[in-house]
């Protein structure tokens, strides 16, 4: 259970960008399908919490210590939630009152007398305000039948009766959460929002949907989100659409998710959980919409929910709000049995082993991937087993320096791990770890690797330094609490529902201060043992395992859309001319349907904000910046905010301007080299468990990007050829330990060991499998990566860092390692050398620090002993201000861009059914004005246009736009999409709609209002405090200032119809336009025929 309470999905948040081309601020789970966003193969790792077994508890002492300054201050806060435990209601009976004191939680669980109805009312602080509804929605077959209820239910309802209520509220509202998505077993509604008024204008559109959806009444729907046979003219072939349709043949075109759905069936061979709840695109035309309806009535009444509230809203309005909905309802005890989860019983008496096959292209290494999975308990868990399995995760997987995923990776038998370790979200726990990138006659060799390792573990255990390392790390990110911008709330919410959803108690799936308690006496008293016990028997003797290999095909993704076409071919020979007239009609009454604009009436039924309940002010954060402090040549930026509950967020940037393009390429797996391979006395194991044992955790990156000049007009389109490079180490520990962070900072900077030739070639395979992975899961990124390279220096160090050319310097980088390791060694010891150049590098550093006053003030002595010990001289060289002068890697970039902008139609070929298709270039011109409205105009497109023509009446997963104002670059996208050509085509009518658009909105002030609202509500997002301060950091280091942030605020607010007519003419002579599309080749090949024609590279 504390595997799950902190885990920030990072589903939903990578997929909303692929669908809308924004960041939802949010993710969902392992095993989830988002109604708005994509399938992961692989489970994020997890955070788990604890607190240290030894050494006297020092974070939890030193975090109680640095609060206790606060607890004044919330005493009467405390109070006032504390009250919200008396709410009563005589619609309601109160099955139990709790208080989660690990998070201040004040928590109160309903039960609605009429309709059955559970309801968790959490009270907290938080004014991110969060609303769930929660089904139990076990399928039965491969249809993908809840997951395409999932999409349909938001397509309209019995109040709110556009088409498409979501994207009205997408559109207008300050939502900070709005999503859905569909696990192996059930179904979550959810939303969220910072304006209570907006929050209740959310719930209402969300429950009645969930309770009331058009859906079950019209057909249309179905055959929309779902599938439907597609004919226009009875000479051309049926055609199979619909968006989960085409979300799943984008999902089935991926090795990873291939090998995680065919693990999860080979473990589950009896219960719902062996049938994949996203849909199989082979059995989701067999999907009638009879069985729609009838899903719904059986699983989707209120006896079946889970109502979820959290926030500081008042506890009676909620209550009274569901009750208006849950009241015409009488309790249906049968769908609850109906519902229940079955166990798995571990029924197998020795291992199993399947062979599945994955789609490889021509031109692709006929590598295999590998899993092998164990299916952990078929008996509810206890508190303490559930811990210590989540903290084994963390000992074997949790890191590149834990036993299991270290052996495997140093093994040289794979590229990259797949599985991931740990997955518990469900009814029953599984174990999932293997290799991909693994030749055919290392298959065994990997599979027995895994067993023996596991073995060894169950025989000698862990160093109590393994123990120490994985609990401070874990109870961390505990008492941090940290969920960024996703919504705290909907932690809680999912990590709830782990016991909640199987007829336990929701509160007891949050706390846990006794079992941990119980857990490290365990360890006091026998060290290891109980996990070396969980190793025994859980994976080591449990014979309930199974081994999946994938196995590469030259041919199966031509046979995949040769049976599709052999399949609808038998369907027209089947049908009559009647029939056929029949689907055209069908086919064009949909199409009608879904060009039409909702009337006033139905968009009347959208409750809504008004402009005036919007903030006019743009929100800014505390900075101070002291440059050359205390004499030391470096630059400290501070943030203090009013609680960072006792944290210091810290970053260290150290500048990279000296390099030469040529060495660019080789930042990524440097800034890698930086942690994995050790540090001065440090090993990497060791430097690994200095980092758990004493911080919240240490990432390095790059950060590059262009800053407005010094002195320029930040109203007009930059030319991006001022720019800020930088490395960038970022951490995060309490006061107490902060010395020992800056001790880690320097040694990873000056010290870490670059000489570990196998440790190279491993990080370099793994990051070629992840970008040709990424290829086929998010062509959209590569294909956005590539057209920006072609327009801005900035937007080619990216390509050159992270797109389709990094990815062959990466080929030729490990070719490079294996043939001349000391040739390529120079280069990384050259590129470390020129970055810490004595003479300059003080001037280029710069420290970020974001914490309360309290922190700030103790860490001060530690801050000036570490800016003492940095490398370079105080009195060095200054650096080139590049806020003045061009960047030096910007002259040799554009040549090189110059070669790549010769290409304006690219596409790269990897085996997949569907396409992500790109086209972009300059909106304005470097030095034209660039108004706040046009923000809310590429909005407009993306939300609306993009939605409609791509999406809805084109069948792709996602179809959107970007826009950066500061470059004048924009873009147009489609994700898992079956168009190519067709897609274009939208691109290209999209400024004339925009023409039009401009025309209705001189009459339709509602309607500019809800654009305006939406962009608005981007502007305004949740922020945790560490959030706050980069945000206002990266503000400061692109020289960007508030008066500019308040002038777009205020340019959105104002924005007019005229600014819509502006936006289309720029758009209909968009300068150097250019095409990236990723697809397969058949797909070129037919795009071809229709008079797009594409310079073609095979990415594998």
């Amino acid at each position: 259970m504390y595997t799950r309470i902190l885990r920030i999905n990072s589903l939903v948040a990578t997929t909303m960008i692929a669908v809308f081309g924004i960041a939802s601020r949010g993710r969902s789970a392992l095993w989830a399908v988002s109604a708005f966003s994509s399938v992961t193969p692989a489970k994020p790792k997890q955070h788990i919490f604890a607190r240290p077994f030894q050494r006297g508890g020092a974070i939890q002492r030193e975090l109680s210590i640095l609060r206790a300054s606060v607890a004044d201050d919330t005493e009467l806060a405390t109070d006032k939630l504390a009250k919200t435990l008396e709410v009563t209601h005589p619609a309601y009976e109160v099955l139990k009152r709790d208080v989660v004191t690990e998070y201040g939680a004040y928590c109160s669980l309903f039960r609605h007398k009429k309709s059955g109805a559970q309801l968790l009312s959490v009270s907290t602080e938080d004014d991110n305000k969060v609303f769930g509804i929660t089904l139990r929605t076990p399928p039965e077959d491969g249809t993908g039948i809840a997951h395409i209820l999932e999409h349909s239910v938001l397509c309209g309802s019995r109040k709110y009766t556009t088409k498409d209520p979501f994207v009205h509220l997408l559109k207008g509202s300050l939502q900070t959460f709005l999503n859905a998505f569909t696990y192996p077993d059930r179904t979550c509604y959810v939303v969220a929002s910072q304006n209570t008024k907006d929050f209740y204008n959310l719930i209402n559109v969300y429950a009645d949907a969930v309770f009331h959806p058009r859906a079950i009444k019209d057909p249309m729907v179905l055959a929309q989100e779902g599938h439907h046979l597609e004919l226009q003219d009875k000479e051309e072939p049926l055609v199979y659409k619909g968006v989960v349709y085409n979300e799943m043949k984008g999902v089935y075109s991926s090795p990873d998710s291939l090998l995680m759905r065919s693990a999860q069936r080979s473990i589950f061979p009896d219960n719902t959980y062996a049938v994949d709840s996203g849909g199989d695109p082979t059995v989701i035309p067999n999907l009638t919409f009879d069985q729609f309806v009838d899903f719904h009535s059986r699983f989707y009444h209120p006896s079946n929910s889970r109502i979820y509230f959290s926030g500081d809203d008042d506890v009676l309005q909620r209550l009274e709000l569901m009750d208006e909905y849950l009241r015409e309802f009488d309790a249906a005890p049968e769908t609850v049995d109906d519902s229940r989860i079955e166990w798995q019983p571990k029924r197998y008496t020795e291992p199993q082993r399947t062979v599945e096959y994955y789609p490889a292209g021509g031109d692709q290494p006929e590598t295999h991937s590998l899993s092998i999975n164990w299916l952990l308990n078929d008996r509810p868990l206890s508190a303490l087993e559930e811990l210590t399995l989540g903290v084994l995760d963390h000992l074997l997987t949790g890191t590149t320096s834990s036993v299991l995923r270290k052996t495997l990776m140093e093994s040289g038998l794979g590229d990259a791990i797949t599985g991931g370790g740990l997955s518990d979200e469900l009814l029953q726990a599984v174990f999932m770890i293997g290799l991909k990138g693994v030749a055919k006659d290392d298959v065994s060799k990997v599979e027995d690797l895994i067993l023996d390792t596991l073995r060894k573990v169950s025989e000698e255990g862990f160093t109590e330094d393994d123990i120490a390392s994985s609990l401070n790390t874990i109870e961390f990110s505990l008492r941090e609490f940290n969920t960024g911008s996703f919504p705290k709330g909907l932690s809680f919410m999912l990590g709830s529902m782990s016991k909640w959803l199987y007829e336990e108690s929701p509160t007891d799936a949050l706390k846990f201060e006794e079992p941990l308690q119980q857990l490290k006496d365990e360890i006091a008293t026998s060290g290891s043992k109980i996990f070396q016990d969980m190793v025994k028997e859980m994976l080591v003797e449990n014979m309930h395992r199974t081994t999946v290999e994938l196995a590469p095909s030259k041919t199966l993704e031509e046979e995949q859309a040769e049976d599709e076409k052999r399949r609808l071919s038998s369907i027209k020979e089947s049908l009559s001319d009647s029939d056929l007239d029949k689907i055209i009609d069908e086919t064009n009454k949909l199409l009608a349907l879904q060009s039409a604009d909702d009337s006033p009436e139905d968009r009347a039924t959208i409750p809504s904000l008004e402009l005036s309940d919007l903030k006019r002010e743009q929100a800014e954060y505390p900075i101070a910046v002291s440059e050359n402090e205390n004499n030391s040549g470096v630059t400290v930026v501070r943030h203090e905010l009013v609680s960072t509950s006792g944290i210091a967020y810290v970053s260290l940037a150290v500048d990279l301007s000296s390099l030469s393009l040529d060495d660019v390429p080789l930042l990524p797996i440097f800034t890698k080299l930086m942690k994995e391979t050790g540090a001065g006395d440090y090993d990497s194991v060791q430097l690994s468990r200095e980092i758990g044992t004493h911080t919240g955790g240490i990432s390095v990156g790059l950060m590059t990007t262009a800053v407005y000049p010094r002195g320029a007009d930040e109203s007009v389109s930059a030319s991006g050829e001022n720019m800020q490079t930088k490395i960038v180490i970022s951490g995060k520990a309490t006061s107490e330990k902060i010395d020992k962070l800056f001790l880690l900072f320097n040694l990873m900077l000056t010290d870490a060991r670059l000489d570990s030739k196998a440790k190279v070639v491993e990080l370099l395979k793994e990051s070629r499998s992840r970008l040709e992975s990424s290829a086929q899961r998010s062509g959209h990124s590569v294909a956005n990566t590539r057209m920006k390279a072609r327009y801005r220096v900035g937007g080619y160090v990216d390509e050159i860092t992270g797109g389709v050319s990094y990815l062959n310097t990466v080929k030729s980088l490990i070719k490079l390692a294996e043939d001349d390791w000391p040739a390529l060694l120079n280069r990384f010891e050259n590129l470390r050398k020129t970055i810490l150049n004595e003479r300059t590098c003080r001037s280029g550093m710069l420290v970020d620090i974001t914490g309360e006053k309290k922190v700030l003030d103790t860490i001060k002595p530690s801050l000036d002993s570490f800016l003492d010990t940095l490398p370079g001289d105080a009195s060095g060289e200054k650096l080139t201000d590049f806020y003045k002068e061009v960047h030096p890697w910007v002259p040799e970039a554009k040549k090189r861009m110059a070669e790549l902008s010769s290409e304006t139609s690219e596409g790269f070929i990897v085996p997949t059914q569907v396409s992500y298709v790109g086209k972009a270039g300059l909106l304005f011109k470097e030095g034209e004005r660039v108004p706040g409205s046009a923000q809310v105009v590429s909005r407009f497109l993306r939300t609306g246009y993009l939605w409609d023509h791509v999406r809805v009446m084109g069948g792709a997963y996602g179809g959107f736009c970007t826009f950066s104002p500061f470059s004048g670059f924009f873009s147009f996208l489609s994700y898992r999409d079956p168009n190519l050509h067709k897609t274009l085509d939208v691109y290209d009518a999209a400024a004339d709609y925009l023409l039009s658009v401009a025309d209705t909105l001189e009459n339709d002030p509602e309607a500019l209002a809800t654009a305006i609202i939406g962009t608005i509500g981007d502007l305004d997002g949740a922020l945790s405090p560490d959030q706050k301060g980069s945000t206002q950091f990266q503000r400061w280091i692109i020289n960007e200032s508030p008066e500019h942030r308040q002038r777009i605020r205020d340019e959105i607010l104002a924005t007019k119809p005229s600014d819509f007519r502006e936006f289309a003419e720029r758009l209909k002579k968009l300068s150097n336009p250019s095409i990236a599309v990723v697809s397969s080749k058949a797909a070129f090949e037919e795009a071809a025929k229709n008079g797009k024609k594409f310079t073609l590279k095979e990415i594998f």
